[in-house]
């Protein structure tokens, strides 16, 4: 793969250590414990305790350092303790190399906007949102003062496609899109890759609870998205910095093989379509 974006600085290396949100349970403890079995230190943040604790001690069986930092994800204090938390617990390691911003929700009901609670969708886009925005601002001056660092974004298809319910959802995935693609472009020249991960539709308590769901038989594999997570936080993804990819179709192998063209054709990325040269909204 010819190398499209600028290679992060290889002294210091970005540390292997991951700091994971939303990692009691669901797609973000299959991450956590993917990420130990590759040997990286970890740092999980979620609300409830006891959970994380049941995590941390699976990938303390792996081998893994863990250290564990219960918070709610839209307390911007909150937020700050935990990272700085996991930092300190870090430390040994070189620091947070990777955050992986997996914690979300979806509203409790799936209804067209008129006739949703505007309160519910609201708490979805506070968290979908504002979750990310308070980890990723806490977390980059470390990465920028250590010269490098990756930003994961568990993003969806909701994010560019619409739907005919879950509003929130969907707005709250594009805007992280958004914040992918502007993180991108402020900080790739600082050593700082980011990006989208959408993981399909996986057997979670999430995707249990949609009746959209309700018949489906073909789910993407905790795997799946592991592997992409994996290849991410290892650099082989860096090319894509900025972009979207998504598990069950897109292979590190794949993504690698496709790299130029999807760059040379900036695909992949959140924009505005245009009618052509002489569109002049652009």
């Amino acid at each position: 793969m010819t190398a499209t974006t600028p290679d992060l600085p290889t002294r210091p290396p970005v540390p292997r250590t991951a700091l994971v949100t939303g990692a009691g349970r669901g797609i973000g403890r299959e991450l956590a414990l993917a990420l130990a079995r590759e040997g990286y230190a970890l740092g999980l943040v979620a609300r409830t305790r006891e959970r994380l604790e049941e995590v941390a001690d699976e990938a303390r069986a792996l081998g893994a350092p863990v250290t564990v930092a219960a918070a709610d994800l839209v307390d911007a204090t909150a937020v700050a303790d935990a990272v700085g938390r996991v930092e300190a617990g870090l430390a040994s390691q070189g620091g947070i190399g990777l955050l992986v911003n997996n914690a979300g929700v979806i509203e409790h009901a799936e209804l067209p906007f008129a006739a949703d609670d505007v309160e519910d969708v609201w708490r979805v886009v506070e968290t979908n949102v504002r979750g990310p925005l308070l980890a990723t601002h806490a977390v980059l001056p470390g990465m920028l003062a250590r010269g490098g660092g990756r930003v994961l974004n568990m993003n969806s298809g909701a994010g560019h496609r619409a739907m005919t319910s879950y509003t929130g959802y969907a707005i709250s995935k594009g805007a992280l899109a958004r914040l992918t693609t502007q993180l991108h472009r402020q900080y790739v020249g600082a050593g700082i890759r980011v990006l989208d991960l959408a993981p399909g539709v996986v057997a979670t308590d999430m995707t249990a609870a949609m009746p959209v769901h309700a018949q489906r038989t073909e789910w993407t594999s905790p795997e799946q998205v592991a592997a992409l997570a994996v290849g991410f936080a290892a650099g082989d993804l860096d090319a894509l910095s900025g972009r979207f990819v998504r598990a069950g179709v897109d292979t590190v192998a794949s993504l690698r093989e496709h790299a130029d063209v999807i760059v040379a054709t900036d695909a992949r990325t959140l924009r505005l379509s245009t009618w052509g040269p002489d569109d002049p909204a652009v």
